[in-house]
């Protein structure tokens, strides 16, 4: 691939190394945005090596045909042993694929690399809000997360909000971060079909009884208690109210349970877990409301998801939430009142939940890997140009 210069010229793009090594066995999130991100930049012929776990090497190798798959030793899905990992044997990953530059797509960067790094920030909330998390947790991603600030060539941030707070919370200097939106894969999260709604919702035992959806894990910052308390307001009169579906991973967030314990006994919440995602789409797209709460994110990937399936979504206006939702959805307070308040209209008027669902299916569009992976290209340029006009700098 070449890109031309600002002076005319033209010059051969670098070979890219994404450590995907971080990715957990569930992918989640951090999954999707390097799986998303990895077949687009596949897709405009950059020149890709990734570094990633033995048990996803066959699924890199598919993914990214031709790419060069380095799979790292056995035991790197626990978290100790893949930082040691990454500190000691990565910069040799990245010499002996021939790497140009270096990105990592998430708040870890080795110590010590004689490469230009691009390192991913998804958020800063534990700073903004570091209380309801596990203290150890937090010292921990706040050092690692203030060390990748401070090492890496350049940072991505997913939202023009977490940009800012990078600058305001950490002091990074705001010429050093690229802004790069994540995208969405609409013919995987697509409107569903009746066939697929019908079978979610007999698999989680509802058969078309209306529901509200939450994905996502049970973290503090994403306020699935006030979701379990508004969602009890707006519900504990009506007589067949709709139940919540609380889908997605575990999490440290110890009010869901006692949340949970004040639910009436003729209300219904239901805990699947993680669910496949050929089954979002029909879990999106079913529900009556895709409720996302959240008191925090750095790009909020659910939200996008939910909305490119033709779901009417409910979420706040705290960070990057409105750069992803625009008019497109409703908003709410984090509190349970202002949640209870925004269900209960929600629930009560139809017109505008499909007004919502055709406007957040349309808005979705907006948001393309294809565009994401073009301004992560621009900033692993800029990375390499900036590190090696810092070497001859260093050289005169």
């Amino acid at each position: 691939m070449i890109y031309a210069t600002a002076d005319g010229g033209e010059t051969v793009a670098p070979r890219i190394l994404l450590d995907a090594t971080a990715v957990p066995a569930d992918r989640g999130g951090l999954g999707r945005y390097v799986d998303g991100l990895l077949c687009a930049l596949h897709a405009q012929g950059a020149d890709l090596a990734v570094a990633c776990q033995r048990a996803d090497e066959k699924r890199y190798a598919g993914l990214v045909p031709g790419a060069q798959v380095v799979a790292g030793p056995a035991g790197l899905s626990h978290r100790a042993t893949r930082l040691a990992w990454e500190q000691s044997s990565l910069p040799h990953v990245a010499e002996r694929v021939g790497a140009d530059v270096l990105h990592l797509p998430t708040y870890t960067i080795p110590v010590s690399l004689a490469l230009p790094t691009v390192v991913t920030i998804h958020d800063v909330t534990l700073f903004a809000e570091p209380e309801p998390y596990d203290p150890v947790r937090t010292t921990y991603v706040k050092s690692a997360t203030r060390t990748a600030a401070r090492r890496a060539t350049r940072l991505i941030a997913p939202s023009q909000a977490t940009r800012d707070e990078l600058v305001r919370v950490l002091g990074a200097d705001p010429a050093g971060i690229d802004v790069a939106y994540h995208g969405v894969d609409q013919q995987v999260f697509h409107r569903p079909s009746e066939a697929e709604i019908k079978q979610v919702s007999d698999r989680l035992g509802l058969h078309g009884h209306p529901y509200v959806a939450y994905l996502g894990a049970l973290e503090p910052r994403k306020n699935v208690p006030n979701l379990i308390r508004g969602w009890v307001r707006a519900c504990e009169h009506r007589p067949d109210a709709p139940a919540l579906v609380l889908a997605g991973g575990g999490g440290w967030d110890d009010e869901v349970d006692a949340a949970l314990a004040t639910v009436p006994l003729n209300l219904r919440v239901l805990r699947p877990g993680y669910l496949s995602r050929s089954a979002l789409p029909g879990f999106f797209g079913g529900a009556l409301v895709v409720a996302l709460p959240s008191r925090g994110e750095g790009f909020g990937l659910p939200v996008l998801e939910a909305m490119s399936c033709g779901a009417p979504v409910l979420t706040t206006r705290r960070g990057p939430l409105p750069e992803v939702g625009g008019d497109a959805v409703a908003y709410t307070e984090p509190d349970p009142s202002g949640i209870g308040t925004a269900l209960d209209e929600l629930f009560d008027d139809p017109s505008r939940r499909s007004a919502l669902a055709d406007a957040a299916h349309v808005r979705a569009g907006e948001f393309s890997w294809s565009a994401s992976a073009e301004a992560h290209l621009a900033s692993y340029q800029r990375a390499v140009d900036q590190y090696q006009s810092t070497k001859t700098g260093r050289t005169q």
